[in-house]
């Protein structure tokens, strides 16, 4: 058990690092190659920040725990909004100005109720992820349409262009994103080790690990990086990249197992955690876009968001109690 718990510590120190080094210089490499800030961050910041979750379901779907990679591409999207959006939002009200993420957070809605319906039938097959893959692709291809199709000024460029390493030469961010893939990749494989063996001990599924420790765990980068541009005022940088990593979650981190090893989904996906997904995405949804204050996300409407993430997951932890139905 100690073991066990040494690798997911040490495991989540070294993704979260890893991370980090191969965003940065993925960024700086796409920006010395001419690429726009804009699409840079709306495309390699979007799938660098989700690439934890790719790599810990890869390895997941690889050690024959589809579960956790379930878990970990579900339970993250729902720590993405509750948890990180509503502590996001509690430090300081999140004004969403940007023109690009407002058409994106019908891309994001659309693109969850999809993945919905794929697993509906209670299997995640090849077909499903092929379609994810496809689906990637083309969301991929609409987010740089509206990335070239920008107003005349767009807050959310501003915001990526300071963020992006802009005096990294091509040699060092290179080197950056080669030992940031490597880094993953290693704190994927102990990450995934120590919570399947702490799953085992403690006689609950790998699904719920997945939910919660790795969920949560492979969330803390966007938590950083959210809680960090609000507190500079970037609030359309805080939103934008928990709609990149949601979308890229949906179709890059669960088309992987369904390619590699497809397998069955258990109805508690589909009845608990998904509706939960969904309806907090589509909180978001109208607090980036609709009522009165259109495109502000207010301190109580945070606490809303991190209350919901807190009730959902005391309930997994009460139906996980081997006792109790659910576990």
């Amino acid at each position: 058990m100690l073991l066990s718990l040494v690798a997911i510590v040490a495991g989540f120190a070294i993704l979260i690092w890893g991370a980090d080094r191969f965003v940065i210089g993925a960024a700086a490499l796409a920006r010395n190659l001419g690429v726009d800030p804009l699409l840079i961050g709306l495309t390699v910041v979007g799938l660098g920040t989700s690439a934890p979750e790719i790599l810990v379901s890869t390895m997941a779907a690889l050690q024959g725990n589809p579960g956790l990679a379930m878990g970990n591409a579900v339970g993250s999207n729902i720590a993405n909004i509750g948890l990180i959006l509503g502590v996001s939002a509690l430090a300081a009200p999140l004004v969403v100005q940007s023109h690009v993420l407002w058409r994106e957070f019908p891309l994001l809605l659309g693109v969850s109720l999809a993945v919905y319906l794929m697993l509906a039938d209670g299997h995640l097959g090849r077909l499903d992820g092929t379609l994810m893959l496809l689906g990637l692709i083309g969301a991929m291809g609409w987010i740089v349409h509206l990335g070239r199709q920008r107003a005349a000024r767009e807050p959310l460029e501003e915001e990526f262009a300071e963020e992006i390493p802009a005096d990294m030469g091509t040699g060092a961010a290179t080197a950056w994103t080669l030992i940031g893939l490597v880094l993953l990749v290693l704190s994927s494989r102990m990450l995934v080790w120590g919570a399947v063996n702490i799953a085992t001990a403690l006689g609950v599924s790998d699904l719920v690990i997945g939910l919660t420790i790795v969920a949560i765990g492979t969330s803390l980068p966007e938590l950083a990086a959210s809680v960090a541009a609000t507190l500079k005022g970037e609030d359309d940088l805080a939103v934008g990249n928990i709609i990149g990593s949601n979308i890229f979650n949906m179709l890059a981190v669960l088309c992987v197992p369904a390619l590699i090893a497809p397998f069955d989904v258990g109805q508690v996906v589909i009845l608990r955690d998904m509706p939960v997904m969904l309806a907090l995405t589509a909180a978001l949804f109208f607090m980036g876009r609709g009522g009165p204050d259109n495109g502000t996300i207010s301190r109580l409407e945070g606490a809303i968001l991190l209350g919901a993430f807190v009730i959902y997951q005391s309930w997994i932890y009460i139906t996980a109690q081997p006792h109790l139905p659910g576990a």
